[in-house]
This record gives structure tokens, sequence and C-alpha cells, in this order.
């Protein structure tokens, strides 16, 4: 969720740019302002800014360790199709084929 110094800023922001006869009522209508931001941000799906960097984190790990098992895979795949063929073993020496 948004900081509440965040929230004041911005409503503070938004009171400031009212015109002079509203600005009498500045202290009223940055609650409100304050408490519509809230109510609308809190109905979004928001994450902070540290559960994001965490999350990416995690993501750059994961797709570090996939690319890891792709190679690994690969190289598997490939030692595996000459292993299916020993060396010298051409031909099957029950049938000389």
């Amino acid at each position: 969720m948004l900081d509440p110094k965040t929230l004041d800023e911005m409503a503070r922001k938004f009171t400031a740019n009212l015109p002079e006869g509203v600005q009498q009522f500045q202290r009223e209508v940055e609650q409100n302002v304050r408490a519509s931001l809230q109510a609308g941000f809190s109905r979004l799906d928001l994450v902070t800014r540290e559960e994001f960097d965490a999350q990416a984190r995690v993501l750059a790990r994961t797709r570090a360790q996939l690319e890891e098992l792709a190679q690994r895979v690969e190289a598997l795949e490939a030692g595996g199709s000459q292993a299916d063929k020993p060396a010298g073993a051409s031909e099957n020496p029950a049938t000389g084929e």
C-alpha cells in the first residue's frame, strides 16, 4: 500500500492548484482528496517498491536457473544421442549387420 506521507503530498499538490476562493476550505478539501485517493488506491492491486524489487530478484534467479537447466538438457541430449551408438558398434555382431 502507499505510504501515508505520499498520500498527504499528493493531496497537498492537488489542493495547492485550486482557485483562491476554494483555498479557504483547503484543509477540508485536502482531507477529502486524501480519503478519495486512499480509497481508490486500496481498490487497486498495488505492491510496495520493496515487494516489487524482491519479486524481480526472484524472477531473475528463476530465469538464470531455467537457462542453466536448458543448457544441461541440451548437453545431455547431445551426449545421449552419441551414447546410443557406442564407438565401433555399428554392426550387430550376432547378425553381422
